[in-house]
């Protein structure tokens, strides 16, 4: 753990920190894009447009060969990690004090780029977060930072990792405070607007690029509202035991020789499925994308239930990885879902408006941080304003029955 025992730091050296960090995260974003980008390149051809195309142009043969390709990267990478005994050091502990040793951890977010950029079913967020979080570590004990100082600027390092990698500073500051802090002090919330500022900022730039899910205009109606009242807390409920089947795969992956059978057989298995679902490989773009598109039910049904098994199978085969857009991805498939069958009864409501709804709120349980999943919804489809009614009571009262949910699971154990 760090060995600090200061209770303040110097005036100078917290700033300095906070400018590090910053800088620190936006290089890794940018190294981490591009690494999946040429990955994607090499594997599928994609040099332009979006990664779904690039897919179903490829031949059913190659998405078998380059899945399985990945299973065996990432069977061989996390075998020979663990072997060594270096095992990672998750964002959750490094907050809490301890060290991330820079050289496993490098290795640990590398593998995980590479496979996603192979077509893993799995996010790629964990991965500059990770990385984000040990050099913002290595910089707070360089400068002498005290405990709490230093608890601070890792969390900002990890929220910076997130915005960094996907452009989106506000909902990385957010994560930073609402989850891995916990609490909105000045003394927190400064340092990580800044260091998701400058983390963006070197990324990216200035300039907002183009959202990450291409979603209309999005208009409220009466029937929407109704619909969020009523349907919300239910996809809330299946956020929540979403998020209970991920830990039980976390818990039961292979960490041992078995890791160099599984992975590939089960990432072989999943790029058998692509060739019927293509929209399954990779971090949940695909899957979401046809979420806000969809026109029918039956389709869309066929390839949520796809994404949601192949997501559990990658986690349990022994992968490392983010569930941040699969659940956005699974949540706006269940908005959408569950958003035609009303249409049917109530019509007059864009399709959209169900899933950045059912995307917000499933997002909201599944990872027990409401605000971030609002606010990454805000920024990754550049729309949502217009919704924020419907959207927050969707969220509040899904929030509700998951905190009745939680409370009923605790009492049963005790």
């Amino acid at each position: 753990m760090a060995s600090s025992c200061a209770t303040t730091t110097s005036l100078w050296r917290f700033p300095s920190a906070v400018v590090l960090t910053g800088l620190a995260a936006g290089v890794t974003g940018w190294v981490f894009s591009h690494l999946l980008h040429v990955v994607e390149r090499l594997a599928f051809g994609l040099t332009s447009g979006v990664f779904l195309q690039a897919v179903e142009d490829a031949p059913p043969w190659r998405r078998v060969m380059v899945l399985m390709l990945a299973g065996l990267i990432g069977g061989f990478s996390w075998f020979l990690l663990r072997r060594g005994g270096r095992a990672p050091v998750s964002v959750v502990d490094a907050v809490k004090g301890w060290r991330m040793p820079l050289l496993a951890t490098f290795w640990h977010s590398t593998t995980q780029v590479v496979i996603v950029g192979l077509g893993a079913s799995i996010g790629r967020e964990v991965a500059p977060r990770e990385m984000s979080a040990a050099l913002s570590g290595l910089a707070a004990d360089r400068l002498g930072l005290s405990i709490e100082d230093r608890r601070i600027i890792v969390a900002c390092g990890a929220g910076a990792g997130l915005a960094a990698v996907y452009s989106i500073p506000l909902s990385g500051a957010v994560f930073a405070l609402e989850v891995l802090l916990g609490k909105l002090s000045p003394r927190a919330v400064w340092p990580a607007l800044a260091v998701s500022g400058i983390a963006v900022l070197v990324a990216h730039g200035w300039d907002r690029g183009e959202p990450f899910y291409t979603v209309p205009d999005l208009t409220p109606t009466a029937s929407l509202v109704v619909w969020a009242l009523i349907v919300g807390p239910m996809i809330g409920a299946l956020g929540h035991w979403f998020n209970r089947l991920v830990v039980r795969c976390e818990h039961a992956r292979p960490t041992d020789g078995w890791l160099l059978v599984w992975m590939p057989l089960t990432f072989t298995a999943i790029g058998a499925l692509s060739i019927i679902v293509p929209s399954i490989l990779g971090n949940g773009q695909s899957t979401a994308q046809s979420a806000f598109d969809a026109t029918a039910i039956a389709p869309l049904a066929a390839i949520v239930a796809a994404k949601a098994v192949a997501t559990l199978l990658t986690i349990r085969s022994g992968a490392w990885g983010g569930t941040l857009t699969p659940g956005l991805a699974l949540g706006a498939g269940l908005g959408a879902l569950t958003g035609l069958a009303w249409s049917m009864m109530w019509p007059g409501t864009a399709v959209a408006a169900f899933a950045f709804i059912g995307a917000a709120v499933f997002l909201g349980t599944s990872m027990h941080a409401p605000f971030t999943a609002l606010v990454l919804l805000l920024e990754f489809t550049h729309q949502g304003s217009s919704v924020l009614v419907p959207t927050v009571l969707a969220i509040g009262g899904a929030t509700a029955v998951v905190t009745w949910l939680r409370r009923r699971e605790t009492r049963a154990r005790e």
